[in-house]
């Protein structure tokens, strides 16, 4: 057998810093990455890329600059490539984001917030 499961839970057990995304898999450009979130993150956009956010567990808003969208867990979202928008937990969040590999989580905006890039569990 060439793949394996992975299990989220299992991959969430392993780090516990929030807002630094980490690496599962990749497919073809893609990486797919698991974060915890909480608190209010940085506006910023992606100019080359969209951006998906799905709700493993917890909930969670992504604020756009013409209204907010508020995701549960079982709900994804598309943040179109180029479109500010800024991601917002009250409590924490577990999330997969699906993204182009090396995309930095503050995409083009540097702050304590940006994560190293590349890591992966």
């Amino acid at each position: 057998m060439t793949g394996r499961p992975i299990n989220f839970a299992e991959k969430f057990e392993k780090f516990s810093k929030q807002w630094s995304p980490r690496i599962i898999a990749q497919m073809n450009d893609a990486h797919f990455k698991l974060a915890r979130v909480q608190g209010e993150f940085v506006w910023h956009s992606h100019p080359d890329t969209d951006e998906v956010f799905v709700v493993i567990d917890g909930e969670m808003a992504i604020h756009f600059r013409d209204g907010v969208a508020a995701l549960r867990a079982g709900e994804m979202l598309v943040a179109p490539r180029g479109v500010e928008h800024k991601p917002v937990a009250a409590r924490e969040c577990k999330i997969l984001l699906v993204e182009a590999a090396g995309t930095a989580n503050t995409g083009d905006v540097r702050s304590e917030l940006t994560a190293e890039d590349g890591l992966w569990i």
